[in-house]
């Protein structure tokens, strides 16, 4: 799993089934990156239900928060729209989990990513970074802990 003062490596995928996402469009932006394991698990949907309901706290921190699954952008679209998701899911779809992979996070075992979370800082440097088992919900502390930081060494 990528650590903290890591480059993040850039990538582009779906994010609806006709419009990409690449990491680099977000440049100026801080990101949370959440690698969750299947789109209608329960504890992934309470995870990005969280993430959801968060997001205007994310927002203060300049951060926007990004899922990647490995399920399909069709399968992304279902979801977030059944769970009203006010960001963007990607699609780590083809090559199967590529972007988990590059990030140390693909469970070879299960064809999934596992549950982890990446916060970058606006320069694309990742400056957190959390394994969290995967029956487990991380919940969005550290992330608010980690985004506080960056606003700490930032003034």
């Amino acid at each position: 799993m990528l650590e903290a003062n890591t480059p993040a490596p850039d990538f582009e995928l779906n994010s609806t089934p006709d419009q990409t996402l690449a990491l680099h469009d977000l440049q100026g932006k801080r990101v949370i990156l959440a690698f969750y394991p299947a789109d209608w698990s329960p504890v992934c949907g309470d995870q990005m239900s969280l993430y959801n309901e968060t997001n205007k706290l994310f927002s203060k921190h300049n951060a926007q928060v990004i899922g990647i699954s490995v399920d399909s952008k069709w399968s992304h679209l279902a979801f977030s729209k059944d769970r009203n998701l006010h960001f963007p899911l990607l699609a780590d779809f083809e090559p199967k989990g590529a972007v988990a992979q590059q990030y140390g996070v693909y469970d070879e075992k299960t064809g999934e990513a596992k549950r982890a979370l990446f916060v970058l800082d606006e320069k694309g440097v990742i400056q957190w970074s959390y394994l969290s088992p995967a029956g487990i919900n991380p919940g969005a502390d550290g992330i608010l802990e980690a985004l506080e930081e960056l606003d700490k060494s930032n003034s």
